[in-house]
C-alpha cells in the first residue's frame, strides 16, 4: 500500500491525510474525476433529443463550450486557492457546485437554462481535475505518485469512450435528464468517502489573493477557449468576433504575466518557470495534449464517414487505445516506484507518439480493424508513458507550498495545448476536404452536413469519394501528430531528473 507522506498542517502546507484511509481518498476522488471527465463528452449523442425537446438549435455548441469553458477558466484558481486554504475545502465547494450545477440541467426547460446550468457544472468540474491531481500529491510519496497518476490517466481516457456510449443509452432507455441526474448519487458517496478520509486544514496566516492576475489570467483563459471552440464553426476565423478575441487572449496573456512578476502571492509564480522540470514538464504536457486530443477528435470521423462504421462501433475500435494507456500508465507507475526515475519514460512515450502518427498517416478507406487497433494500441502506449509522468515530476520538484499551483498550471498547459490542435487541426481538415471533394468534381447539396445518416443516403459511388475525401484530409493531420511527438521527444531530452523518494517530510518542511 503506497506509504502517505506525512506533514504537519501549518501555514505553508495543506493537512496531509496520514490519519486516513488513502486508498479511500483516491477512490472518492477518482470517481469524481471520472464524472467530472464524462461530463466533458456524455451530452454530445444526447444533444440531437436535447434539442427536440427543449429547442434553440442555433446555441446547440454552446452546451458543450460553456462546460468546457468554464472549466478551464477556474482551474488555475482552484490550484492557489487549494495551496492557500486548504484542497479539502475546496473539493467541497467544487462538487458542490458540480452537482448543483448537475441538478439544474436535469431540471432545465429551455435551452439557455440548460446553457447556464453547464456553466456551473464547469466551474465544479474544473476543480476536481486539478484538486484531483494535488490531492495525490498531499497522500501519496513520491515514488508511489505515478501509479495512481496512471488510474487517473486511464480515469480519463475511459470517460472519453464511455461518455457518448453512456449517454446514447440513457437517451434510448430512460430520459436525457438522467445523464446529468446520475452525478448526485454517485458523487455525494464520493464526497462522503473523501470526507471521512482527508482530515481538514485550518490556515493561521491572512493571505492576499491576487485578484488582478486572477482576472487577466481568466480573461484569456476565456478568450483562447472560446475562439478555439466556436472559431471556423460558429464563427468565422477572420470574423471582427474571432480576431478581437485572439487580441484580447494576447493583451490580457501579456497583463496577466506582467501583473504575476510584481504580485506578493502570485497565482502562477514566474519562479516557477526557472525550474527545469516545470518549465519541461509542461512543454511536454502542451505537446502531448495537442497531439492526444488533436489525434483522437478525428479517429471518430473517420470510422464512421471512410470505413462505414457506426457510433457505437467506433467507440468500441477504439477500445485499443484504452487498452495502450492502461498498459503503458500501470508499466510507468511500478518502473517509478521500483527506480524513482521517470526521464527516460516521456522519451519512451514521446518518440512512441511520433512512430504513432506517421502509421495514423497512412490509414486508407480500406485499413483492417486488426491494423487500426494496433497503431492506435501503439498511441496509447505513447501516452500512457507522458500523462501520469509530467504530474509526478513536477510534484516532486516544487516547494511543497506550490504542489497545488504548479499541479493546475501543468492541466492549464494540456488543455490549451488540446484546444489549438483540434482547432488547428479542425481548420485543417475542413479546408483539406473541400479541396480534395472540388478535385474529385463532387458537388454536395447545399447545406448538407456529412455524417453516418447522411453518408448512409448517398450511392455507393459518392459513398466512395466522401470517404477518399476524408481520408485525405486526416493524413496532414496525424502528419502533425507525429511531428509534434519528435518536438516532445526533443524537450524531454531537457528534462532533469530528481530522484523520487519515499520519504517522510520532516516537520517544518
Amino acid at each position: 500500500m503506497p506509504h502517505p507522506i506525512q506533514t504537519p498542517p501549518s501555514q505553508h502546507a495543506p493537512a496531509q491525510a496520514a490519519t486516513g484511509s488513502t486508498r479511500l481518498v483516491i477512490a472518492s476522488i477518482g470517481v469524481l474525476l471520472l464524472l467530472a471527465a464524462m461530463d466533458q463528452t456524455i451530452v454530445s449523442t444526447a444533444l440531437p433529443t436535447i434539442v427536440a425537446d427543449l429547442g434553440g438549435l442555433d446555441h446547440l455548441s454552446w452546451v458543450v463550450t460553456a462546460y468546457v469553458l468554464a472549466s478551464t477558466v477556474v482551474a488555475p484558481l482552484y490550484g492557489k486557492l487549494g495551496d492557500l486554504y486548504g484542497r479539502r475545502r475546496m473539493v467541497f465547494i467544487s462538487v458542490g457546485l458540480f452537482l448543483f450545477g448537475s441538478a439544474l440541467c436535469g431540471l432545465a426547460t429551455s435551452m439557455l437554462f440548460l446553457i447556464v446550468s453547464r456553466a456551473i457544472q464547469g466551474l465544479g468540474g474544473g476543480g476536481l481535475f486539478v484538486l484531483a491531481l494535488a490531492v495525490v500529491g498531499d497522500v501519496i510519496a513520491p515514488r508511489d505518485r505515478g501509479k495512481v497518476q496512471g488510474i487517473f490517466a486511464i480515469v480519463f481516457s475511459l470517460a472519453s469512450m464511455l461518455g457518448p456510449l453512456i449517454g446514447g443509452w440513457f437517451v434510448e432507455v430512460a430520459s436525457w435528464h438522467w445523464i446529468f441526474y446520475v452525478n448526485i448519487p454517485f458523487g455525494l458517496l464520493a464526497v462522503l468517502g473523501f470526507t471521512l478520509s482527508f482530515p481538514p486544514f485550518t490556515a493561521h496566516h491572512d493571505h492576499r489573493i491576487d485578484w488582478a492576475g486572477a482576472a487577466a489570467l481568466s480573461v484569456a483563459l476565456a478568450s483562447l477557449t472560446l475562439v478555439t471552440s466556436l472559431g471556423g464553426a460558429t464563427i468565422d476565423w477572420l470574423s471582427p468576433t474571432a480576431v478581437g478575441l485572439i487580441v484580447l487572449t494576447l493583451v490580457a496573456g501579456w497583463l496577466f504575466f506582467r501583473i504575476e512578476a510584481r504580485a506578493s502571492e502570485p497565482i502562477l509564480p514566474p519562479s516557477l518557470f526557472r525550474l527545469n522540470v516545470f518549465r519541461n514538464t509542461s512543454a511536454i504536457g502542451f505537446i502531448s495534449g495537442a497531439a492526444m486530443f488533436g489525434a483522437i477528435t478525428f479517429l471518430p470521423i473517420y470510422l464512421q464517414i471512410a470505413k462505414g462504421a457506426t457510433p457505437t462501433v467506433s467507440g468500441l475500435l477504439l477500445v485499443p487505445m484504452t487498452l495502450g494507456i492502461l498498459t503503458a500508465a500501470n508499466l510507468s507507475g511500478r518502473y517509478m516506484g521500483k527506480t524513482g526515475k521517470y526521464r527516460i519514460l516521456p522519451m519512451i512515450g514521446t518518440a512512441v507518439i511520433a512512430v504513432a502518427g506517421v502509421l495514423l498517416a497512412t490509414l486508407s478507406s480500406t485499413t483492417n480493424e486488426v491494423t487500426f487497433g494496433f497503431i492506435i494500441a501503439l498511441l496509447g502506449i505513447g501516452m500512457g508513458c507522458i500523462f501520469p509522468v509530467v504530474t509526478t515530476a513536477v510534484q516532486n520538484a516544487v516547494p511543497r507550498q506550490q504542489l497545488g499551483t504548479a499541479t493546475a498550471a501543468g492541466v492549464m498547459f494540456r488543455q490549451i495545448g488540446g484546444s489549438l490542435a483540434v482547432a488547428a487541426f479542425g481548420a485543417l481538415f475542413t479546408a483539406r476536404m473541400v479541396a480534395s471533394l472540388a478535385a474529385q468534381g463532387v458537388n454536395l447539396p447545399a447545406g448538407v452536413e456529412i455524417g453516418p445518416q447522411q453518408m448512409a443516403g448517398f450511392d455507393q459511388a459518392l459513398k466512395a469519394e466522401v470517404a477518399a475525401a476524408v481520408v485525405s484530409a486526416i493524413h496532414p493531420i496525424y502528419w502533425a501528430v507525429a511531428v509534434l511527438g519528435a518536438i516532445g521527444f526533443f524537450v524531454a531530452l531537457r528534462l532533469e531528473e530528481i530522484p523520487l523518494a519515499n520519504r517522510v517530510v520532516p516537520r517544518g518542511e
